[in-house]
């Protein structure tokens, strides 16, 4: 309401309207005023003129206005009914006391309103900071919740971000894990492929070896049949009959046919099909050898009967020579060249006897050491076994073209080691005391040893038997039991070097015969001829360095244990015996090529004559049952007879051991 007054247009009063009728009417009635007024009646008038003088003044009026209120309306009402008529200047007064009240209550409004709106805005002011602070207040309190909610919500997230992290990790792991297995997996798959491709590959082509095998088996076996012929007719032996030989050679080649013709139907033969192929080779080969042996008794025998039959002419012829003359005479000796006598198809008893009482002694020697070599609980005996195995053979592995003097700390070593003195082997010390059995031991596995060097080191390089012979022949010297068992274990693995040709015997199969004739038979596999011819040749060149060689720092005045008299009556034992096919060339070359030069020397002439004997008697002999496939080693064989004989030296061996050698 004081807003509006005072922010509405100036107008009237509403009591101006009555005031200006009742201030008319009084006015009217004083214009006829009449000259017998009363000094009473003049009196409120002088009062009403020192009062309208004393609200001259606008303050003073507003004043009064503002004490008074209703009271100055009755006096006002009481002053129009005293005086009737007021004047128009004092109307127009009145009016502008009227509008001066009316100014000063609006002034006094609107100071009121002022104050009150001051009020207002302070109030407003209060009341805006009051709200603000509480707004403050809100908006902290809201931003202290939606921090909280924002922190709960973010570990909330972070929560789930480690358990999603985590459960990744874990998912991770698991694929990794699965992607490990299947890789595994899928590298066994492929190892698995290419190892059933390899095998495949393999057996195929141990396959394809096989057939060749077969093939060249067939050939052999073709080959060996075409010596025999039923119509052979030997230029002293008209009357023999071959048709048994001839018929179970044909029968061996029928039974090689059906075995690679059913080969071929089923694809690649088996390794049963190449041991009875060779079983069936083996067959014609002795089959060959008893047609040979059997030629060769006949040609003994017609001989032994032509020779008693020429004694007894010679007997008759002299007989009528003196019933001519009449005279007694002495009888007179037969003429004519005594002819070779012939060829045995056995050894000697005597050789036989000396074979036996080898490999008895060797025999008896594995018996005494049985304790130390039968040992399976006992650590520490199979300690010892091993570190004196290992003494004793290891040096000699060592033994090569090396100079003399390691090769006199390896003789030293083995010979103190045989001794019964300590020696060092692998950083540990060794003596043959530390077991009772241990001497006997290293005497069998050191003579086994010197074997098998020669039947792989010195078939691989020719030159190593010379070192390894001269080692061997002194500690034979000082040890002679390693020397019989030597000679025992070279007898066994090569019968050749006794000379010894083991007979097929009734129930010995044909694999242990095999064994006997010195060829290494694996799962039932016998090991090719050129390897088997290999090995044998080793160990002769071995043994013909052995008999010829002494240890240079030993006892001179000694003879050889076992020197160059063993090797001339081996020579003249296998001049003495019918010759083997491809055996006999190889070996004869091999002992003359090492051991010829010492022989000459030693026998002179009679070697010579040997020699002759060998070319014009024994060589014949040789080529007349030596296949095509086999021609190699007998004209090597023939080489080398011939320059020697040509040229009446037999040259130094390569690799034999000079005397620059010992002063390296």
């Amino acid at each position: 309401d004081i807003l509006e007054g005072c922010m509405s247009p100036l107008v009237l009063s509403p009591y101006s309207g009555w005031v200006l009728d009742r201030v008319i009417g009084q006015s009217a009635q004083e214009i006829a005023p009449s000259g017998s007024s009363t000094p009473k009646e003049s009196t409120p008038l002088t009062n009403q003129s020192s009062s309208l003088e004393k609200i001259t003044s606008v303050t003073d009026f507003a004043h009064m206005l503002s004490t008074q209120g209703n009271e100055d309306l009755n006096l006002l009402e009481m002053e129009q009914e005293v005086f009737p008529a007021v004047l128009a200047s004092k109307v127009t007064e009145v009016e502008g006391c009227i509008r001066m009240y009316e100014e000063m209550h609006r002034l006094k409004g609107k100071e009121g309103l002022r104050q009150r709106q001051e009020q207002q805005e302070q109030m407003v002011r209060a009341v805006y900071d009051l709200a603000s602070e509480q707004l403050k207040r809100f908006d902290e309190l809201k931003e202290l919740k939606q921090h909280q909610e924002f922190q709960d919500l973010q570990e909330v997230m972070e929560k789930s971000s480690k358990e999603a992290q985590g459960q990744q990790e874990k998912l991770k792991e698991e694929h990794r894990h699965r992607a490990k297995v299947l890789n595994l997996k899928l590298r066994e798959a492929e190892q698995q492929r290419q190892r059933q491709e390899e095998l495949e590959r393999l057996r195929k082509e141990e396959g394809q070896e096989r057939l060749r095998r077969l093939y060249s088996i067939q050939e052999e076996v073709l080959q060996l049949n075409q010596q025999i012929d039923p119509n052979y007719r030997h230029k002293d032996l008209p009357r023999i009959d071959l048709s048994a030989y001839s018929n179970r050679g044909n029968q061996i080649c029928g039974l090689v046919s059906g075995l690679i013709r059913t080969t071929s139907e089923r694809g690649l033969p088996t390794q049963v099909d190449v041991a009875n192929t060779e079983r069936a080779l083996q067959e014609m080969r002795g089959l060959i050898s008893s047609m040979q042996q059997e030629i060769a008794a006949a040609v003994e025998e017609k001989r032994r009967r032509d020779e008693e039959e020429e004694r007894q002419k010679q007997k008759e012829l002299l007989k009528k020579e003196q019933m001519k003359a009449q005279t007694p005479a002495p009888a007179q000796r037969s003429g004519g060249k005594q002819q070779k006598e012939g060829l045995q198809v056995k050894a000697d008893e005597s050789t036989m006897q000396w074979y036996q009482q080898l490999q008895d002694a060797a025999e008896q020697c594995v018996a005494s050491f049985s304790g130390i070599s039968n040992c399976k609980d006992n650590n520490e005996v199979k300690k010892i076994k091993t570190d004196l195995q290992k003494a004793a053979t290891i040096p000699v592995s060592q033994i090569s073209r090396i100079a003399g003097s390691q090769l006199r700390e390896i003789f030293d070593k083995i010979n103190n080691l045989l001794s019964g003195k300590s020696v060092q082997s692998g950083g540990r010390t060794v003596s043959v005391t530390q077991h009772p059995q241990g001497l006997d031991f290293v005497y069998y596995k050191l003579a086994e040893k010197f074997v098998n060097q020669g039947e792989e080191e010195v078939a691989s390089h020719r030159d190593a038997a010379f070192p390894i012979a001269v080692v061997a022949s002194g500690i034979w010297e000082m040890h002679p039991r390693v020397g019989d068992l030597f000679l025992a274990h070279l007898h066994k693995k090569c019968p050749y070097s006794v000379p010894f040709y083991p007979a097929l015997k009734e129930g010995t199969s044909m694999e242990e015969y095999q064994r006997m004739l010195g060829y290494q038979v694996k799962d039932s596999k016998i090991e090719e001829q050129d390897h088997f011819l290999k090995r044998m040749s080793g160990m002769i060149r071995l043994y013909a360095a052995i008999i010829q060689l002494r240890w240079p720092y030993g006892n001179k005045q000694g003879t050889h244990p076992h020197g160059l008299n063993y090797g001339w009556r081996w020579l003249a034992q296998m001049l003495n015996m019918e010759p083997l096919a491809d055996v006999t060339a190889t070996l004869l070359f091999d002992f003359l090529e090492v051991c010829g030069n010492a022989l000459m020397k030693q026998y002179q002439v009679q070697f010579w004559k040997m020699m002759l004997l060998i070319r014009e008697d024994y060589f014949p002999r040789i080529e007349a049952i030596t296949s095509s496939g086999q021609m190699g080693s007998l004209m090597r064989f023939k080489q080398f007879l011939e320059e020697c004989l040509q040229q009446k030296e037999i040259p130094l061996p390569k690799g034999a051991l000079q005397s620059s050698f010992w002063r390296s």
